[in-house]
């Protein structure tokens, strides 16, 4: 008898994934936040807002790395976002499909990227 093509991973499965979705959802918004509270202050006591800076070149790097931090913030919060919408899919069962092919994306491809909607031979072919 021929072996029928899985459509879609069944719930234990799921449970795995959401499992490693949400351990990397917890480290991701951690280093959110850190990231946040560099470019804010918001976790310092000293005078570096209130001390006025006299060299231009510290304020230079002051500034290159404030951007610097803004940059990996919006990075880190977009990748937030695609897990939180891989956890929907999750509910929805349609975790793990690739949204070009409409072939189960591997599951070793998944437990690298959690939030991959396409299958390597789709990303290939874009």
């Amino acid at each position: 008898m021929a072996e029928v093509e899985k459509t879609r991973y069944n719930d234990e499965e799921l449970a795995e994934f959401k499992a490693i979705i949400l351990d990397k959802l917890g480290k991701a918004r951690e280093d959110y936040e850190l990231l946040r509270a560099t470019i804010t202050h918001s976790s310092s006591n000293d005078t570096e807002d209130t001390s006025p800076t006299f060299k231009v070149l510290e304020e230079g790097a002051t500034t290159l790395t404030k951007e610097e931090c803004g940059r990996l913030a919006q990075r880190q919060l977009k990748f937030i976002h695609h897990l939180e919408a891989a956890l929907i899919r999750i509910e929805n069962k349609t975790y793990g499909i690739c949204r070009e092919t409409g072939k189960l994306i591997p599951k070793e491809r998944l437990r690298i990227v959690p939030h991959a909607t396409l299958s390597i031979e789709a990303k290939k072919d874009k």
